[in-house]
């Protein structure tokens, strides 16, 4: 797993490359805190290029859009496709995140 981080548009832009599992999926929240802990209030989490993600990774996204809510914040979800888009749709976290085509479009609604 690759993760890259730009801040863009008052949100962290968070782009995820290859596969959150079991073993990457610590990295992952590790990374999104630091998001949290460097001031980000909106984090764009950018999956176009993700490949897989487990129940752990869908744990760590679950866990840091409770972490900011207490704070008012958002997770926004972009390029959902194939098989991730799918374990999203199964698992309910489809309805339950706001879910756009592309990082831009996201930013819009920040």
């Amino acid at each position: 797993m690759e993760v890259s981080k730009k801040a863009e548009n008052g949100a962290q832009v968070v782009a995820v490359n290859g596969r959150v599992d079991a073993v990457t999926a610590p990295e992952l929240e590790i990374e999104l805190n630091g998001c949290i802990d460097g001031g980000a209030n909106t984090i764009v989490i950018d999956l176009s290029a993700l490949e897989y993600i487990s129940s752990a990774g869908l744990r760590v996204i679950l866990a840091i859009a409770k972490k900011l809510k207490t704070s008012g914040g958002d997770i926004l979800l972009t390029g959902l496709g194939g098989a991730v888009k799918e374990v999203f749709e199964i698992s309910g976290f489809y309805s339950i995140f706001k879910v756009f085509d592309s990082a831009e479009e996201a930013l819009k609604q920040v």
